[in-house]
């Protein structure tokens, strides 16, 4: 990544609404949406979930309404963000971590992931994703939520946001690829998530479970 995107937590939202705001919509809507159509596509109690790339810590309060049963941790790369997320989220529930913590944590058995892949780059994706793999338990499962390359209104969006204007998309195949390189397909369930454009918005990558 250029740059560590949060380091100007308390300006995050502001950014970000900058650009979806064109929708008529805030980064409520969207994380309140993203999760229920999570929520319809896993099972209802998870024991431990990992919110990859959490920012400033938002949605995993919105998890943690989603699932009570659950404990919830996020990650982050930047120490700001988490201090943030710890002071407006944090409870016994919900913790936050820096992701080069998170071998040393008991595993997950549900991964979330929204709008964290296109701001890794193409050639560290990889090994991200096999540090993934080694965080999830046996028939975990994994949503990741990203952008559609090919919706011109996304691109537009994303012109408009600060921090996304560098960011580098990747498609339902990419991701695709990049999943059953790392053996997700055989032990963890994977969801991708798009808008409805040209593709369906959940497209389950493992469709013989």
């Amino acid at each position: 990544m250029p740059e560590q995107l949060f380091d100007r937590a308390a300006e995050y939202e502001a950014m970000l609404n900058q650009g979806i705001g064109l929708s008529g919509e805030s980064q409520e809507f969207f994380i309140t949406g993203r999760i229920q159509d999570m929520r319809s596509q896993v099972p209802p109690a998870p024991r431990r979930i990992l919110d990859f790339g959490c920012g400033t810590g938002k949605s995993c309060g919105r998890l943690a309404e989603a699932f009570p049963g659950a404990q919830i941790v996020g990650a982050d790369l930047s120490e700001e963000a988490l201090a943030h997320a710890r002071t407006n989220f944090g409870s016994n529930r919900v913790t936050f971590e820096n992701i080069g913590d998170l071998p040393q944590l008991e595993r997950f058995d549900l991964c979330y992931i929204n709008g964290v892949f296109h701001h890794i780059l193409p050639d560290e994706r990889q090994q991200t994703l096999a540090m993934l793999r080694n965080l999830l338990t046996p028939g975990a499962h994994l949503a990741l939520f990203e952008n559609n390359p090919w919706n011109p209104g996304t691109r537009m969006v994303m012109r408009r946001i600060p921090f996304d204007r560098d960011a580098i998309p990747l498609s339902f195949w990419n991701c695709a690829a990049g999943f059953s390189r790392q053996a997700f397909r055989s032990a963890v369930r994977v969801f991708c998530f798009t808008c409805r454009t040209l593709w369906p918005r959940c497209v389950s990558l493992n469709p013989g479970l």
